[in-house]
């Protein structure tokens, strides 16, 4: 069944569109003038329909026309409609645009994930720094109350000795004494060497 070439609905005499595309095939500019004029509404009707956007509805629709000018020797009229081709070159090309920008987009949401996720060393810190405070805590528990006070006060509070013999009503000689007797058994427990 041959396809006659419409323009406003009339048919125009002399080829049909099948015809037109084994031109075209052979590098006939003026039979892919007759074509473009032939397709290029329905394959920019369609394009649109897939991807919504104007603009980019008519950068694919040119493309699917450049495309028509480049593969017309692939067209096999017993596979089909000469506009059936077209169009569905149309909207493969429509759908690839679509798949394009959601990959794009998938993309651009890792790299923004990547770009939030610290690096490798960074987190090796951190748990290294949580264990060592973890290991700390254990050790300031093996310390009799009064070593744990005198060492909270003046290494976790920042008080001098003689601020923390004031708050607690101690003679300086006494907080020195339980400041080393403290961090003697805080080096043991921790495994640090003197």
């Amino acid at each position: 069944m041959k396809e006659a070439v419409h323009i406003s609905g009339a048919p125009l005499p002399g080829p049909d569109l099948q015809d037109l595309l084994v031109r075209v095939a052979r590098g006939d500019q003026e039979a892919f003038a007759a074509v473009y004029d032939a397709v290029s509404r329905p394959v920019l009707g369609l394009v649109r329909r897939v991807l919504r956007d104007p603009a980019q509805s008519e950068e694919v629709a040119q493309e699917v026309l450049v495309e028509v000018w480049r593969t017309a020797p692939r067209y096999q009229p017993s596979r089909g409609s000469a506009m059936n081709w077209v169009l569905t070159l149309a909207h493969r090309r429509a759908v690839d645009r679509v798949r394009s920008a959601e990959a794009a987009a998938a993309r651009d949401h890792r790299a923004a994930l990547l770009e939030r996720t610290p690096a490798f060393d960074e987190v090796s810190e951190q748990v290294e720094s949580r264990l060592e405070r973890e290991q700390v805590r254990r050790c300031l528990r093996t310390l009799s109350e009064l070593q744990r006070e005198s060492v909270t006060l003046a290494y976790y509070r920042g008080l001098t000795y003689r601020e923390v013999s004031e708050l607690l009503s101690v003679p300086l000689g006494t907080v020195k004494t339980r400041l080393r007797d403290g961090l003697i058994r805080l080096r043991d427990c921790l495994g640090v060497s003197a």
